[in-house]
């Protein structure tokens, strides 16, 4: 009996042996499982992490793409025309528009002034065609040279249209058609190159036109213009006061007239009284977007 005793508690030890190593087990088992759900959270961290960084990365881009639509949307665009050009090279209602109206238009650029006259009449919300001689963006100091593109640049970006006004500005009707021809598409290609859009106007030089000009700037799409009155080339007008005075005291003011400014220092000076003479006057400063090209 004392036998079969001591067995019944040998087997009771056993047992409790077993029973103690199982709650062991069980033990490691939950540690597996806590560990387990550790691991994946650290691994959902990394993966929020990463997805902050590309949303960031997504935002940035998308706040740069609207930096550049911006820039494009402020550019030149063409309108639906409201203007058409008289043969006296003023402009005149295609309808009902106001026809107290100026155009703005200033040459030889860009030579040293053309990006502030740009931010002047940017800042005075003032309509302007900006003509380009070639020659300016193909000087020897590569510098410079990359300094004046930008302004182009810059100038397009603000929203005022990039006139061609031949490279080297010499009188037309002194060339053979050939070299009259290069004159002009050297300097379309050279906007183009800078602004991706061929210029819509054309002017040349002292206004020397020739037939083949004519024909070449239809062609290209470019409306021809020369201008109504301009003064600052003379060497009385060649100050601030007394241009901007001419500018729009003289008789020659009147609708639909063709302002010829240049990049001159005293045209630079000038530019502000200009424009706020003209519309104290009544007139409307002319948006090239609605003048009627080719």
């Amino acid at each position: 009996m004392k036998r079969w005793f001591s067995v019944f508690l040998l087997m009771l030890v056993f047992l409790a042996a077993c029973g103690g190593n199982e709650g062991t087990a069980g033990s490691e088992g939950e540690q597996t499982e806590s560990e387990e759900p550790a691991a994946e959270q650290e691994k959902e961290s990394t993966e929020t992490a990463d997805n902050a960084e590309t949303e960031e990365d997504k935002e940035e881009e998308s706040n740069k793409g609207s930096e550049e639509d911006k820039a494009a949307q402020e550019a030149f665009i063409q309108k639906e025309a409201q203007y058409e050009m008289t043969g006296s090279w003023s402009f005149q209602p295609i309808a009902d528009a106001d026809p107290e109206v100026a155009l703005l238009t200033i040459d030889d650029i860009p030579d040293e002034h053309a990006l502030e006259m740009a931010e002047t009449l940017k800042e005075k919300e003032a309509p302007a065609i900006f003509f380009v001689n070639g020659h300016f963006l193909d000087t020897p100091d590569e510098e410079l040279a990359d300094k004046r593109k930008q302004w182009i640049k810059e100038i397009h970006e603000m929203g005022f249209p990039i006139g061609n006004h031949t490279y080297s500005h010499k009188d037309l009707k002194t060339m053979s058609e050939e070299e009259q021809r290069e004159e002009i598409l050297t300097v379309s290609d050279q906007i183009e190159d800078i602004t991706g859009e061929r210029p819509v106007f054309y002017r040349s030089p002292f206004g020397s036109n020739t037939d083949f000009v004519k024909q070449l700037a239809e062609e290209e799409g470019m409306l021809l213009m020369n201008w109504t009155y301009g003064y600052d080339w003379e060497q009385e007008y060649q100050n601030a006061s007394s241009l901007a005075d001419i500018m729009v005291n003289t008789p020659l003011l009147a609708d639909g007239a063709n302002l010829l400014m240049h990049d001159r220092d005293w045209t630079n000076e000038a530019l502000g009284d200009i424009v706020d003479g003209l519309r104290d006057k009544g007139y409307t400063l002319l948006d090239p977007a609605l003048i009627q090209t080719p």
